[in-house]
């Protein structure tokens, strides 16, 4: 058994981001929505996570957020911030960003029910092994 955590990725349509950071409802967005609540997850939009680490780095003082030089120039960029707009994960309840496999491969079982389309462009199964994952700058 390895040591590893997972994480489940999805790349939506600028429409289906939209729905899902704003809480407005449409069918996708809903059945997604459902699917999160019933493996007791919650869908983050990734640029909003960003921005959320950057706001909290600027409150409680940079030098203590490693990645915040790299954060904010991502936010900031205006094509890495549309993919970012694009990007939601899945966490563990409202904060534990990695969880264990069975977890993860029933959720990508279930988003895989819904299947992809012209708004639900990919679903993803990470693992924290550095060895398959671009890793975030040192500074």
């Amino acid at each position: 058994m390895s040591d590893w955590q997972y994480q489940v990725r999805i790349r939506t349509s600028e429409q289906l981001s939209q729905t899902l950071r704003s809480e407005d409802t449409s069918s996708l967005a809903d059945r997604l929505r459902a699917i999160s609540q019933s493996h007791g997850m919650t869908i983050v939009n990734t640029f909003d996570a960003f921005k959320e680490y950057c706001d909290e780095a600027e409150d409680n003082g940079i030098e203590k957020y490693s990645l915040y030089h790299w954060t904010k120039a991502t936010i900031e960029d205006p094509e890495r911030k549309a993919k970012h707009l694009k990007g939601f994960a899945f966490y563990k309840g409202e904060a534990d960003q990695i969880y264990e496999k069975e977890l993860a491969l029933s959720l990508v079982s279930s988003l895989e029910e819904v299947g992809i389309s012209e708004d639900l462009l990919e679903i993803k199964l990470i693992d924290s092994n550095p060895a398959n994952n671009p890793q975030p700058p040192s500074k």
